[in-house]
């Protein structure tokens, strides 16, 4: 799963951040959630209807595991206990971490909480990449240094290396 690290300003204006493993691109420009009412951080996005995703990387697992181990709800200044910094992003009422290389600004489209399941539904609005993770106009995954979770060791993984083409790679099945 990746690990992803959502962003939101308290009622007080203070900055709140989650780790949020179960998320995902619902399409190219909408991102799914899957987060109940019971964190501090959903009860922000419903508040103010805007919230930034970014990706964890290995500078900052520890951050990033901190940010999921600790709730809002019980320590509001765990943000400035991890040490990091923000800045407020452009297009939505929403902070985002500078230490963290990409970031997807994200207005809210709807909370979902049925017999499906719950989570938060946002709009991609815009994508910022810090440049030390671009080569020749692209992002570079190994620059990243990505992290992803595996639930089933409780273990975080380095996400680097390209072994193949998506769309491509399986069409030599087809030529036997």
């Amino acid at each position: 799963m990746p690990v992803l690290m959502v962003a939101t300003y308290n009622e007080d204006g203070s900055i709140n951040v989650m780790n949020a493993a179960w998320g995902t691109m619902q399409s190219r420009d909408h991102v799914a959630l899957k987060l109940s009412k019971n964190h501090k951080t959903v009860e922000n996005i419903l508040a103010r209807k805007g919230f930034t995703v970014s990706i964890a990387d290995v500078p900052h697992y520890k951050e990033a595991d901190f940010f999921g181990v600790v709730s809002g709800n019980n320590i509001p200044n765990k943000f400035e206990m991890s040490g990091l910094s923000a800045s407020k992003a452009e297009q939505v009422d929403a902070p985002i971490v500078n230490e963290f290389p990409i970031v997807f600004e994200c207005e809210l489209v709807e909370y979902q909480d049925d017999e499906y399941g719950m989570g938060v539904i946002g709009k991609v609005v815009r994508t910022a990449v810090d440049e030390s993770v671009m080569d020749e106009g692209k992002i570079d995954l190994s620059k990243v240094q990505a992290i992803a979770f595996d639930p089933y060791t409780h273990g975080y993984y380095k996400v680097s290396e390209r072994i193949g083409d998506a769309f491509k790679d399986d069409l030599t099945l087809k030529k036997k």
